[in-house]
């Protein structure tokens, strides 16, 4: 899976430059690598630990005339290897979104500098918020947490999960894990470094705290939720970026984002401080998975609250910039049409006294004897 971009320059082998123009064929280099060792009986299992999801265990059911098997997942150690080999997978999927999606776009929109950076970081988180939000929508459906919400608390802790539940937690874990290798390789300017490790580093924490807690569940809706309201504003932000007067998708984008802080809180308070308080699986037990204690609930609650406050206060300065813009471009407007009637009331004035001189000179006494003759 090569992927090359263009270039006239040649930079020498290992130099930072090389690297970072042929990050993507390295990366995929090192991935084929766990795939080949598929291939052979002596690596098979080794590369089995980072190619598939680890910590398997068969439960049977008997349920009418015939016994049923059904695979279920737990975490581990084991889930680290997993986790990198699918960060590599992403880092691939980037380069291959960027070379053949968003480079073909950018250069016939010929976009300016600090337009191509967020155009970018549109389109790359636009894709994943949407392939996120359809597989966790189709993972809530499946698993019956919309329709019976008790499922989110009920019969904690969650130390088992589907197939799909747990590669969806690996997916999200490998994919902003592989955003940190991605301020280098996409030459992240020094000011928005902090901004971007700061919102790395959010994600990160959050998935991996419900993963390791077994708060998988309420991780997932509250993902979801999140991921559909991001993935609005990247999409107004990319139609925004073809077209400066389409703008309302920025004030759905509000509306729902003040909703989603506010549901966000209220799901996080009922799961946590009143169904996980009221359970009967109360105490702190590392084998079984039990974190359900009052320090426990305590921070967790705490960590949520804080994260939805730190995005409320950066939208209000959001939104009072974009206010304090649009005030000063509306004289800038203005400005314009006040000088166009000013030079049509001085060239109406100055028709005026052509035509007062030119109506004296034809009255004048030289004109009649002209007419005369």
């Amino acid at each position: 899976m090569a992927i090359r971009k263009k270039t006239n320059k040649n930079p020498s082998v290992f130099s930072h430059e090389f690297i970072i123009q042929n990050h993507a064929d390295i990366v995929s280099c090192v991935a084929m690598v766990f795939l080949l060792g598929l291939m052979f009986e002596v690596t098979a299992k080794f590369a089995v630990l980072f190619v598939t999801v680890q910590y398997n265990v068969t439960i049977t059911t008997n349920e009418g005339p015939d016994e049923t098997s059904i695979n279920f997942f737990h975490h581990g150690l084991k889930d680290l290897a997993t986790v990198f080999f699918y960060m590599l997978v992403a880092i691939i999927m980037h380069a291959i979104i960027q070379e053949y999606v968003l480079d073909k776009i950018n250069r016939r929109m010929h976009f300016s500098k600090t337009k191509h950076s967020k155009f970018n970081e549109s389109g790359q988180l636009s894709a994943f918020y949407l392939c996120s939000c359809v597989w966790g929508a189709s993972i809530l459906v499946s698993e019956h947490f919309l329709s019976n919400p008790v499922r989110l608390w009920e019969g904690y802790p969650h130390t088992l999960m589907s197939f799909q539940m747990k590669f969806f937690y690996i997916c999200q874990m490998g994919y902003w894990l592989h955003a940190l290798p991605e301020l280098y390789f996409q030459k992240t300017k020094k000011e928005d470094f902090l901004r971007q490790l700061v919102y790395i580093g959010l994600y990160l924490v959050q998935i991996g705290g419900a993963y390791l807690l077994n708060l998988n569940r309420l991780g997932l809706v509250l993902l979801v939720l999140h991921y559909f309201v991001e993935l609005l504003f990247h999409v107004s932000r990319l139609l925004y970026f073809s077209n400066e007067n389409k703008q309302g998708g920025f004030t759905i984008w509000a509306i729902l984002f003040v909703l989603g802080r506010l549901l966000t809180l209220s799901l996080s308070v009922l799961t946590i401080g009143f169904g996980l308080a009221g359970s009967e699986q109360q105490g702190l037990d590392l084998s079984s998975g039990n974190f359900n204690v009052l320090i426990v609930r305590i921070t967790v609650l705490a960590a949520i609250c804080i994260t939805q406050a730190f995005m409320m206060w950066k939208f209000i300065n959001f939104q009072l910039r974009r206010w304090r813009e649009h005030a000063q471009t509306q004289p800038m407007k203005k400005k314009p049409v006040a000088t166009k009637s000013k030079s049509s009331k001085k060239e109406n004035k100055a028709n005026g006294v052509n035509g007062a001189v030119a109506s004296n000179g034809a009255d004048s006494p030289r004109a009649r004897k002209e007419k005369s003759s």
